[in-house]
């Protein structure tokens, strides 16, 4: 792993710029693939998981991915779905939308955005997702989405996605018909979202179940250029990559955990929360006890730094904790109360290569 962290180009080629790109009416970006400048009709498809290191690993896997053309651009941090999601469809940087992490702290409690629950459970009513994040997507111009049945009413749904106009999918063959459909009624631009490769990755890791997903998603990404009418594009992008980590899961030392009142964040990206008085102590023993493993930073150091892309308004920088650790090397950092349906074997949220370097490619039929 490198010894500095891979930030964000937040004033360039980062999935934050991809939609004003898209649907702004400025100059086109250098970076830009070129197939998609002058198309009559978009569809901006995010693959959530899509590593740009683990494609170019799996060339022979994906030969309609890599016919397309472009490079990678950087997410955002934490380089994680909630964040990078939210980065996509507003069009902005962590500093701006708010959404700055998978699990946040709010009124003294956790929030698990994606889940939209405390450990209170639903969050709906106390924690309204338009007040939590209220810039508009896609640039206030409401196109259609294609998303999963499933997602169209949730918290994150309406924290990210708000006044666009939903069509759920259930299986990725209805994605395809869906898109088409709404190519065919003309819509300029079409956003779709496919969850399945970040969901196998957490479950199976990067190895054998990872390659076969793989697969079916480069030919979903055939099937999507099936459907392109003449004169149209498919932009393909994902949100963050990946990391094996497997059963390298690190309790926080003992020396860490007595100056800790609670943690948020996720495994690879572990905020800790200081007991009154203990931030300064805090940030010396996880320097200490985890420096070797993880980037440590205190908050303000990661806003200095620039991991944000801006300044943090007072009521937004409440929503981090005291000190990070920005797991380095292939390892997540353990806390109790974030727990799931099954051990992740592959995790994300860090700011190395593997996790902060996304595909931005385009083709025509």
């Amino acid at each position: 792993m490198g010894d500095h962290p891979h930030l964000p180009d937040y004033d360039g080629a980062c999935v934050s710029n991809v939609v004003p790109a898209l649907l702004g009416h400025g100059d086109a970006p250098s970076w830009f693939p070129s197939a998609a400048l002058d198309a009559r009709q978009v569809v901006l498809f995010v693959l959530d998981g899509l590593g740009w290191p683990q494609l170019r690993a799996r060339r022979p896997l994906a030969p309609v991915l890599c016919s397309l053309e472009g490079s990678a651009i950087s997410s955002v941090v934490p380089s994680t779905t909630a964040t990078a999601l939210t980065s996509i469809a507003t069009g902005l940087s962590p500093a701006e939308h708010g959404v700055l992490g998978y699990r946040v702290s709010v009124g003294g409690e956790v929030l698990n955005v994606l889940r939209w629950t405390t450990p209170s459970g639903d969050a709906r009513r106390v924690i309204d997702p338009v007040g939590f994040q209220p810039q508009p997507a896609f640039l206030g111009q409401r196109p259609p989405i294609v998303t999963k049945a499933e997602f169209v009413s949730s918290g994150f749904s309406g924290a990210h996605l708000a006044d666009v106009r939903f069509n759920g999918y259930r299986v990725p063959s209805t994605l395809v018909t869906e898109v088409g459909r709404l190519l065919g009624a003309g819509e300029p631009f079409v956003y779709a979202y496919y969850d399945g490769i970040d969901k196998v990755a957490h479950e199976y890791g990067l190895g054998e179940h990872y390659d076969a997903e793989l697969r079916a998603a480069d030919r979903l990404v055939g099937d999507l250029l099936e459907v392109l009418p003449p004169g149209a594009s498919l932009v393909v992008t994902a949100d963050h990559g990946q990391v094996h980590v497997g059963s390298r899961v690190v309790a926080l030392h003992a020396e860490v955990q007595a100056h800790v009142s609670y943690q948020s964040g996720e495994g690879r990206f572990r905020w800790l929360h200081a007991r009154p008085g203990r931030a300064a102590a805090l940030h010396s023993a996880a320097l200490a006890c985890h420096g070797e493993l993880a980037w440590v930073r205190t908050v303000d150091e990661t806003i200095d730094e620039g991991w944000w892309g801006g300044p943090l308004a007072a009521d937004v920088r409440t929503r981090l904790g005291d000190v990070a650790l920005a797991a380095r090397d292939d390892v997540a950092f353990t806390d109790p109360a974030d727990t799931g349906p099954f051990t992740l074997i592959g995790r994300h949220g860090s700011l190395t290569e593997a996790e902060m370097l996304v595909p931005l490619l385009a083709g025509t039929r």
